[in-house]
């Protein structure tokens, strides 16, 4: 097979997505290990190798001496056109192996749309999709991440599923796995039952096949309950706390080619409690684990020591929210400026002190600010719990602006519950105020009033996600989010504003995925069969396609997507529990309707949302 790959890597676009033998890669011998672990990233190598998560679960997993994990990506069109012609399986980066020979295949739901590549993966690897359809030959099937948290439309092409930390948990399933193995378990028929069976008493650990969804005559959920008895009755969240530095990734292997996130990456610390109420990663992160000052540091200087990285990006929900950030900046600055390596901070507070962190970390070279207003007036941001007044994005503006920044991107969001036209409104006049604010500044250090600063509103589209405030409401209508969009279209580019935003008809398939149940596999498998891959991509997005999968499925999108539910409707995800609790989420949603914030419990009182137990 080795000679075959070899000759298909030459003939495709990016060739270095295919290859392996990166600087840190680890290479075992399968014969001297007693799992093989496969991690598969649904998406493209460059957007894979840029993903902390999967670091995280490679290291953990080849520190240990019985355990080997390798890489796998999803294969670009080019690619994949001539595996299949050439019959060549899905393969691993470091050894090359057939996907379908190794014990355990991991794939990271990170992102609804990533899904299909998941079908394709696993028809690609000659694994049976369905997991009622594998045997003891089979390789098992895992999966975690953040659309752990609701896996139902996936579920049932899991054998199980890791809800939560993996540094908590991930030890214990290879215990359980390589116990069964040892005692004959891929030699015995009918042995993975018993398989499913001991992972299932792994707390945070979910077994789709062992719990069975039951239905109302209206199509919604009446219940998910286990289908046999000693089936724990729901899936709690591991949390992994304090976090531990030897869980970290300190040499990940180095790409070839540039992907996504080119850099070293630190994480400050895991969780937010902000409270954005559309937020889903700060509702199932909580709560807050920082990392040591020290830790930081030293993670940062053995991170440049291993990879060779210019740059390091100090990363978490909201960076700037770090305790230790004024200290981690002075001392890394210190230590990293001399060796030609920068620091950067992909989430910014909207305030003057987070561009003062800014200004330190970019003292030679301004690179653009990014700023989340996320709505237009201070009624939409008191519905979304985002306490930031037009005061802080004019004094952040003009903090950066005084520092030397022209370029500035302002991230908000459109139809969000409540909003009218004019919040839409408030977006431009807002944007408005921050170029008269630069014009203003340029006449008074006496420099010419021509030229415009350099800005750009990013209008991504509102999608409810479970474990929110908001997973009771519903999305705008495709219609009516590209009016929205139009909307501010029309109204800043005369002003010389650059806008982007996101499709609207992708933000409505996952939004029907994101609070979707198990007859959405069903979808998925039909809109594969039909040629979907990459639908993150807007080159490959097939609207017309996916429409024909729902309707040949008997399945409305808009029943899951655009719907809102009552209090009382059983959601899904009903039985995975997130560590906050439904109680909590429906004050939450029920303070935004009123247009009530809640402060963060980090600096104010506890809300007893249930994270810290």
């Amino acid at each position: 097979m080795a000679v075959h790959i070899d000759n298909t890597i030459r003939r495709v676009s990016k060739p270095a997505r295919y290859t392996g033998g990166e600087w840190n890669q680890v290479v075992k011998d399968h014969n001297e290990v007693d799992v093989s672990f496969a991690f598969a990233f649904p998406d493209l190598y460059e957007v894979g190798m840029s993903n902390l998560g999967l670091k995280i679960v490679y290291h953990l997993l080849n520190r240990r001496k019985d355990v080997v994990c390798e890489r796998v990506f999803a294969p670009w069109i080019d690619m994949e056109a001539l595996m299949r012609k050439h019959r060549i399986p899905l393969f691993s980066l470091e050894t090359r192996k057939a996907i379908g020979e190794f014990d355990v295949v991991g794939f990271t739901l990170q992102y609804e749309l990533t899904y299909t590549n998941i079908v394709n993966m696993l028809d690609l690897a000659g694994i049976p999709v369905m997991a009622r359809d594998r045997t003891e030959r089979d390789p098992l099937i895992v999966g975690g991440g953040p659309g752990a948290l609701n896996p139902e439309p996936v579920a049932d092409m899991f054998d199980c599923l890791l809800v939560g930390d993996a540094e908590d948990a991930l030890d214990e399933m290879v215990d359980v796995y390589l116990d069964w193995k040892r005692h004959g378990g891929r030699r015995q028929p009918g042995a993975r039952e018993s398989l499913l069976e001991a992972m299932a008493t792994i707390e945070g650990c979910y077994v789709p096949s062992l719990y069975r969804p039951e239905y109302n005559p209206d199509g919604t959920v009446r219940d998910v309950r286990p289908s046999r008895s000693g089936v724990p009755p729901g899936v709690r969240r591991r949390i992994a706390a304090p976090l531990d530095l030897a869980d970290y990734p300190l040499a990940p292997p180095v790409p070839f080619m540039e992907v996504v996130h080119d850099r070293a990456v630190v994480e400050l610390f895991r969780g937010c409690t902000r409270g954005c109420r559309f937020c889903q990663a700060g509702m199932i992160y909580r709560p807050v684990r920082e990392r040591p000052l020290e830790d930081v540091v030293r993670a940062s200087r053995e991170l440049v020591r291993n990879t060779g990285y210019d740059e390091v990006s100090l990363m978490s929900l909201s960076s700037t929210d770090y305790s230790g950030m004024s200290g981690a900046v002075r001392r890394l600055v210190g230590e990293l400026g001399p060796l030609k390596v920068n620091l950067s901070l992909p989430s910014l507070r909207v305030d003057a002190f987070s561009v003062g962190i800014a200004e330190q970390i970019h003292s030679v070279r301004k690179s653009g600010l990014t700023f989340a207003p996320e709505a237009g007036t201070q009624r939409l941001r008191d519905v979304i719990n985002k306490r930031v007044t037009d005061d802080d994005i004019l004094e952040a503006s003009r903090a950066a602006f005084e520092a030397g920044w022209d370029a500035i991107k302002f991230y908000f969001m459109v139809g969000l519950p409540t909003e009218t036209e004019a919040d839409l409104v408030g977006v431009v006049s807002l944007i408005g105020r921050v170029a008269a604010l630069y014009g203003r500044m340029r006449r008074s250090d006496g420099r010419a009033a021509r030229g415009r600063p350099k800005l750009t509103v990013s209008a991504s589209s509102f999608v409810p996600k479970a474990h929110t405030p908001f997973q009771w409401e519903g999305q705008a209508t495709t219609d009516e989010l590209e009016a929205k969009q139009a909307f501010l279209r029309d109204r800043l580019r005369p002003r010389g504003v650059r806008l982007d935003w996101h499709d609207a008809e992708m933000s409505a398939v996952e939004a029907a995925i994101a609070r979707g149940d198990r007859r959405l596999t069903a979808v998925l498998i039909a809109a594969w069969k039909r040629g979907t891959r990459f639908d993150s991509w807007t080159e490959m997005f097939e609207w017309a396609t996916w429409n024909e999968a729902f309707r040949d499925c008997g399945v409305d999108p808009s029943f899951y997507a655009n719907r809102r539910r009552p209090d009382t409707e059983v959601f899904p995800w009903e039985h995975i529990d997130a560590r906050v609790s439904k109680g909590f989420l429906l004050r939450e949603r029920d303070k935004a309707l009123a247009g009530i914030t809640t402060p963060d419990c980090r600096s104010g009182v506890c809300e007893a949302c249930g994270a810290c137990g």
